[in-house]
């Protein structure tokens, strides 16, 4: 049995940073940190779909088998309110915790129009959509067993704050 831990932040927030800092130092030894980006599946193939409900139960599927026997940090856009109406949870999964990241509205701008174009990330219809999404995060942030701005943080500040969270859990 395991635990889930769902970071989640709208695209420009740093989710992967955080994922690479957490990773790359070794910070959290019994949970495996995987991005949605990593398990392979394409939003593309589900997006105007009669399936297209099904790329988050696919993409949380395919992200615990990754994790083998280990606890999941699950890198992600999905939240408490998507996540509880919409999404199945495999049954080994004994309990979900939610992260809530944001930042200023300036560096999701930033971020986003520095990606590669072929990341399809700079729009501005994409960034308006990302910086609302960023707002809701905000503004429900009560929805969430842990909340985190990191505007004013470095990225190892934030790395630290997310790992005494989660070893608060257990």
């Amino acid at each position: 049995m395991k635990k889930l831990v769902v970071l989640s932040a709208a695209c420009g927030v740093g989710k992967s940073t955080i994922k690479e800092v957490l990773d790359k130092n070794n910070m959290l030894d019994n949970y495996c940190c995987i991005d949605t980006d990593e398990v392979g599946i394409n939003w593309w193939d589900y997006a105007g779909t009669e399936h297209e409900s099904a790329y988050s139960n696919d993409c949380l599927a395919k992200a615990v088998r990754m994790s083998n026997d280990r606890n999941l940090i699950f890198v992600s856009c999905m939240n408490p309110y998507d996540f509880y109406g919409a999404v199945y949870v495999p049954q080994n999964i004994t309990s979900t915790f939610f992260i809530g990241m944001t930042c200023s509205d300036e560096e999701i701008i930033r971020r986003l129009k520095a990606r590669p174009e072929e990341r399809m990330c700079g729009s501005d219809e994409f960034i308006a959509a990302q910086i609302r999404y960023n707002h809701w995060i905000k503004k429900n942030a009560c929805k969430f067993q842990f909340y985190i701005d990191n505007t004013d943080k470095t990225v190892k500040e934030t790395a630290e704050e997310i790992v005494i969270f989660i070893n608060s859990i257990g």
